[in-house]
């Protein structure tokens, strides 16, 4: 049966993040044909943003612009979306696993009284039936899930359900709801971002990380440099955090970031059950590190053993020579 979906997109410095066209994606196999209703919250302008949605796939969208939702706030992002939701009554939500997303989704769907699936990794249409896929006990084993009473209500992981390819010829209507939007309990002064100046850790599609085997801050720099001609990020494990060699930003893992990236190269990484609780899942592994017998060779699907220090300056001017090359 034919369902209308709310997708909230989450922008970034005036750009949608790429798990905003994943959750459309997922929002068009939830709908099952039914209509797509794009959601997007903020202060000026947000028709462009509107119509980008539109062209991976939403059938409209809805902007709420207002001076509190300038930065994110759950009190001020909670009223807006509220007030879509009671005028909509969709069949479903969805929206990406990310900070925001976290926070803000617990608390739509304690109001709605409804439940919630968060983390999914996978979203199919079976036999009339919607079903997720998430991960359990730190990524060791899967369950599927359905939602069978109530709104179908969703977050997704960055970087695991393909987006839709854009299409420029998609017209739909973008149209700008008004909401009061008071008492804001939290007051953000200032933002200071700390993550590193590539491509955002959850959606990479090329991961370099460090462990305690880069032994020093400057030891990333190789990692950077791999990292720059691959088109990718550097990360890092809890130890090199611990260590004091990058900040805790970069870190992956249990208590840190979960990434699944198309490529993972692990330097200098044992391995720790808390490590690849947050990496297990990407879909190519390369482990480089000097003890055959790390832990991290057991999820690898190439591993190499030696020195990071001799072994990546390779990769890099081999990786050099076939894009000259090519």
């Amino acid at each position: 049966m034919s369902k209308k979906v709310l997708v909230i997109g989450e922008a970034r410095e005036g750009t949608l993040r790429n798990v905003t066209f994943e959750a459309i994606a997922a929002a068009n196999i939830i709908s099952d044909g039914g209509e797509v209703v794009g959601v997007l919250c903020g202060e000026g302008q947000l028709e462009e943003m509107g119509k980008e949605m539109i062209y991976y796939g939403a059938d409209r969208v809805i902007t709420v612009a207002n001076e509190n939702l300038k930065t994110y706030t759950s009190d001020g992002y909670g009223q807006a979306l509220q007030a879509v939701i009671d005028d909509e009554s969709p069949e479903g939500i969805v929206m990406g696993h990310t900070s925001i997303g976290k926070d803000i989704t617990p608390k739509l769907a304690s109001r709605l009284e409804s439940g919630l699936i968060s983390d999914a990794t996978e979203v199919v249409a079976e036999d009339g039936k919607i079903l997720f896929t998430r991960p359990i006990y730190s990524g060791k084993a899967f369950e599927k899930k359905e939602i069978t009473d109530g709104i179908i209500f969703a977050t997704i992981r960055p970087n695991n359900i393909p987006s839709g390819q854009r299409d420029d010829s998609r017209s739909g209507e973008v149209t700008e709801k008004s909401v009061e939007v008071g008492n804001i309990r939290t007051i953000i002064k200032d933002i200071i971002r700390k993550s590193s100046d590539g491509v955002d850790l959850s959606e990479a599609k090329v991961i370099i990380a460090g462990g305690r085997g880069v032994k020093s801050e400057e030891g990333f720099e190789p990692l950077e440099q791999l990292a720059e001609v691959l088109g990718g990020t550097v990360g890092a494990s809890r130890g090199a955090c611990d260590a004091g060699y990058c900040d805790y930003s970069l870190q992956i893992g249990q208590t840190g970031k979960v990434v699944t990236p198309d490529l993972y190269i692990a330097c200098g990484i044992s391995g720790a059950i808390q490590h690849l609780a947050g990496m297990s899942n990407s879909k190519v592994i390369v482990a480089i590190n000097k003890d055959p017998e790390a832990n991290i060779f057991n999820v690898a699907d190439y591993g190499i053993v030696g020195d990071l220090f001799d072994v990546v300056p390779k990769l890099i001017e081999e990786i050099k020579e076939m894009k000259v090359n090519a």
